[in-house]
């Protein structure tokens, strides 16, 4: 455990009360590891202040289909990277009236998960905990399919609203069950944009999915539980309501919403977990532009209190050394503002 992952350090940092240090986190994908190991490890003993970790979930390592538990027919495409819906079992609205959501108390082995927060807090380390990927927003998609749920939104469609409420109630009885174990985070997952903007209106997403959201975060919030909320895509239009709705550590992607706009509507007012660029520096820039990009990103938006968080996540198709300069400049400037 890094000194900056043990709970009185890291909560120091979320609370923008800490001594400037920005904790940095390096999310490798299994086979871009496996075939770049012994690099890899040698960057662990070079950048001993950097999280360096392996994305390997096994059974995505080869191409395969996997309905899940909500009926959702999931492609993989291996190489352990993530999937995509390609059968959705509410395509047809008849459906919705047989349709039955999983049972919320079967989510997860519950005395598992209570003596596995018992281990971290013994350890000294900070409580997550966290839900599916795509938990709400994406769910709705994953069940009508993409274009189905565009047109519902666009004609008012009445039994969208029917399954939002399953959705919401789902979710508030895992949560509620979640800060009984007295986490100090629970990280939630929706990718709410597109590259250059939302895919709905915003007035569209306020009315929609903002209720459900502070419903869900309030149950958080009213313990002191952090909400830690992971989305891709351009959401600067909505900054503000996700702040209102209850998030306190937003994560989300660097180039696509702006650092300037990350530093209007955030810096100061909730940490900002910051997703290091994915799909132009890091791929196609040299190593002195993604030094100079790491650099601006802490200069940016890290202060002497603390408030930021960087993550990146490396994928197959990036050049090896360009990961390992993202490592570099991470070590190199995470103490910038100490």
């Amino acid at each position: 455990m890094k000194d900056w992952e043990k709970r009185e350090v890291f909560l120091k940092i979320i609370k923008r009360e800490g001594n400037g240090f920005v904790p940095c986190t390096v999310s490798i994908n299994g086979k871009v590891w496996d075939e770049n190991e012994e690099y890899f490890e040698n960057l662990k003993k070079e950048c001993v202040d950097v999280n360096i970790g392996i994305s390997k979930i096994p059974e995505r390592e080869k191409e395969n289909f996997k309905e899940d538990e909500w009926g959702c027919l999931w492609h993989y495409p291996g190489d352990y990277l993530d999937g995509q819906v390609v059968k959705h079992p509410l395509s047809d609205w008849e459906n919705l009236k047989y349709f039955n959501p999983p049972d919320p108390l079967k989510y997860k082995n519950w005395d598992e998960l209570k003596e596995y927060v018992k281990k971290i807090k013994k350890e000294g380390g900070t409580v997550f905990l966290g839900v599916d990927h795509g938990f709400f927003y994406l769910r709705l998609i994953y069940l009508r399919g993409f274009e189905n749920f565009m047109i519902d939104v666009a004609l008012n469609e009445p039994r969208l609203k029917n399954l939002i409420e399953i959705l919401t109630e789902y979710w508030k009885i895992i949560i509620k069950k979640y800060v009984e174990l007295e986490p100090d985070v629970i990280s939630f997952g929706d990718d709410l944009g597109h590259q250059n903007s939302l895919p709905i209106n915003p007035v569209k997403w306020r009315e929609l999915i903002k209720p459900s959201y502070k419903e869900i975060f309030t149950i958080c919030r009213r313990k002191n539980v952090e909400v830690y909320l992971h989305t891709d895509g351009y959401i600067v239009d909505i900054i503000p309501d996700l702040i209102e709705t209850g998030v306190t550590i937003l994560n989300p992607q660097d180039l696509v919403n702006g650092l300037d706009n990350l530093e209007k509507f955030a810096k100061g007012i909730i940490t900002i977990s910051l997703d290091i660029d994915r799909q132009k520096i890091t791929i196609f820039g040299k190593l002195e532009d993604i030094d100079k990009h790491i650099k601006n990103c802490i200069k940016k938006l890290g202060s002497k209190n603390g408030g930021l968080l960087l993550i990146f996540g490396a994928y197959p198709g990036t050049p090896i050394e360009n990961i390992g300069q993202v490592i570099k400049s991470m070590q190199k400037y995470c103490k910038m503002w100490c």
